[in-house]
C-alpha cells in the first residue's frame, strides 16, 4: 500500500491531504524520514507522524443495502425485530448510517467506521438525501411542488429549502439535508400529500441504482477512497 494511502486508511486525514503531510517530512517509516507520498508500505512497518506511532491500518468497510420494509435501521432492536446488520456480513461492528422508517425501503449504508457515520449523518455536515415519494390525494400540483421547495413549517420549526421534482402525477422525488424525524413524510402531509410509499434512491454521492429490495453490496475500495475524498471535502456548517 502506497504511504499516503496509508495514512488515509488510518484515519490521519484524506488520501491528498495525506501527500502533503508525507512531503513535508512529518512522517516516518521504520525512523527515517520518508517524503514520498507513493512509497510502499506494509502492516508491518513502523509508520509515524510527527514522532507519534500510528495503529496497524484494517480495511475501511461500507455497504450498500437496499432496505426492505419491516426491517428496523439500527444494529439492535430489544422488541426483536430483524435489523440492517442482520442482513450483511457481520465479521465486526457495523455502524448504520442514518436511519429510515420502519415502513420506508432504500438505501442505508452500513461502515465499521464510526467517523464516516458521523461525518454521512450529523446535520452540519448538510449531506443530501434523495427520496422518491408515492402520495395520496389529488395530483401533485405545482404550487404545492413549490412550497416544498421553499420550506414549509412543521411542529418543529420551518423545513430548510428542498429540491424538488415530479416524477408522475402522484409520484415527486424530494432531496433534503436536513433528518428530522419522518420528515418527509410530514412535508408531504403538510401540503396536503399522505406518503403512500417512500423509498430513498441517493445519500450523499451514492445511488440506490439497480440494486434489488434487501439485497446488499459491499463497496469497492476505490469507491470508499472516493466517498472518504468526498466526506473529507465538506465543511461543518459549525465547528
Amino acid at each position: 500500500m502506497r504511504l499516503a494511502k496509508y495514512l488515509a486508511s488510518a484515519g490521519v486525514a484524506s488520501r491528498r491531504a495525506s501527500e502533503e503531510i508525507v512531503r513535508a517530512g512529518r512522517v516516518t517509516v521504520g525512523g527515517v524520514s520518508v517524503t514520498d507520498p507513493a512509497r510502499d508500505v506494509g502492516s508491518g512497518d513502523a509508520v509515524a507522524l510527527d514522532g507519534r506511532p500510528l495503529s496497524p491500518v484494517r480495511e475501511r468497510v461500507v455497504y450498500a443495502l437496499n432496505k426492505p420494509a419491516g426491517v428496523v435501521s439500527t444494529a439492535r432492536d430489544p422488541q426483536g425485530r430483524p435489523t440492517v446488520v442482520t442482513i450483511v456480513p457481520q465479521t465486526e461492528r457495523l455502524y448504520p448510517v442514518g436511519r429510515l422508517d420502519i415502513d420506508t425501503t432504500g438505501l442505508i449504508l452500513l461502515t465499521n467506521e464510526g467517523d464516516l457515520a458521523h461525518r454521512l449523518t450529523h446535520p452540519s455536515f448538510e449531506v443530501e438525501k434523495t427520496y422518491r415519494v408515492v402520495v395520496g390525494g389529488r395530483p401533485v400540483r405545482e404550487p404545492e411542488l413549490q412550497a416544498l421547495r421553499d420550506g414549509v413549517e412543521l411542529d418543529d420549526g420551518r423545513t430548510a429549502p428542498a429540491r424538488v421534482r415530479r416524477v408522475a402525477a402522484d409520484t415527486i422525488e424530494i432531496t433534503i439535508h436536513e433528518g428530522r424525524k419522518r420528515q418527509v413524510k410530514r412535508m408531504c402531509e403538510a401540503v396536503g400529500h399522505p406518503v403512500k410509499r417512500l423509498e430513498r434512491v441517493a445519500f450523499g454521492p451514492l445511488q440506490l441504482g439497480d440494486l434489488p429490495r434487501g439485497r446488499w453490496r459491499k463497496l469497492t475500495a476505490g469507491e470508499v477512497d472516493a466517498l472518504l475524498e468526498w466526506v473529507a471535502g465538506r465543511s461543518p456548517e459549525h465547528a
